[in-house]
């Protein structure tokens, strides 16, 4: 178990039943963290904490079943998380989903209507739920995970980049209120962006051996990533986007 800058944390881990968020319960119980984390498939996200468990004994990795589409829900999980644990000391926000297309104009309406709910409206209730909890701890993080097509978007996959990049706006608006928050002596909470330009995990290599996933980021490696946000101080975190990926 660790000793380090995330011994004892409570993060809050939502989308918790996903590769990425089961390579994050790994490496945030390995670290020293109670980890609690969410998902809306009760029986991957029981898969998922019983994996941190397992690897990991001793470690306090808890599931909780929320839907993120509800804010009353939401902030019903960060309630609890807090007054089981004391605290809360970070969200990750590990929601994902794709939609694209052929081109530009085949992009359909639809498209953006499901991502505008996976990837921006989950944003705006974790955050919104969170925000003065992570402000109330003495290392409080929030960490979005993007997408480099937020920064440059392609024909095929403007709903996609554009609700990246509406998720990422908001992070950075939550940034500003933990550097206003923390006054003149800065920031003592952040709000940062990991960016990928994709995430490849064991799976996908087995069902695609030839493949070369060049420029993605293995789940391992982000989750390294991750729990790397708790050994830097939040005034050099705050509002920023960190590239796991080359710029495009």
């Amino acid at each position: 178990m660790g000793n380090g800058a995330l011994e004892g944390a409570v993060i809050a881990v939502a989308g918790a039943g996903g590769p990425a968020g089961r390579a994050t319960l790994l490496k945030l119980a390995e670290a020293g963290a109670i980890v609690v984390g969410s998902d809306n498939d009760p029986e991957r996200l029981a898969e998922a904490v019983d994996a941190a468990r397992y690897a990991h004994g001793g470690a306090t990795v808890t599931g909780d079943t929320v839907d993120l589409l509800d804010p009353d829900s939401t902030r019903a999980w960060a309630a609890r998380t807090e007054k089981e644990f004391g605290r809360v000391d970070g969200l990750v926000h590990l929601v994902g989903g794709w939609r694209g297309s052929e081109t530009f104009t085949k992009t359909s309406v639809d498209d953006w209507d499901l991502l505008e709910l996976l990837l921006v409206r989950t944003v705006l209730h974790t955050s919104l739920a969170f925000h003065e909890g992570l402000q109330r701890s003495d290392r409080g993080r929030y960490v979005l995970i993007s997408a480099a097509g937020a920064s440059k978007p392609t024909a095929g996959n403007a709903a996609y980049a554009a609700a990246k990049a509406a998720a990422e706006a908001w992070t950075l608006a939550m940034g500003d209120y933990f550097r206003k928050a923390g006054g003149e002596q800065g920031p003592t909470s952040a709000a940062v962006i990991l960016v990928v330009k994709a995430l490849v995990h064991d799976a996908m290599r087995a069902d695609r051996p030839n493949a070369k996933f060049a420029g993605f980021t293995d789940v391992k490696d982000l989750a390294e990533a991750i729990a790397g946000v708790w050994d830097r101080p939040a005034a050099e975190l705050n509002g920023k986007r960190l590239w796991l990926t080359e710029k495009p």
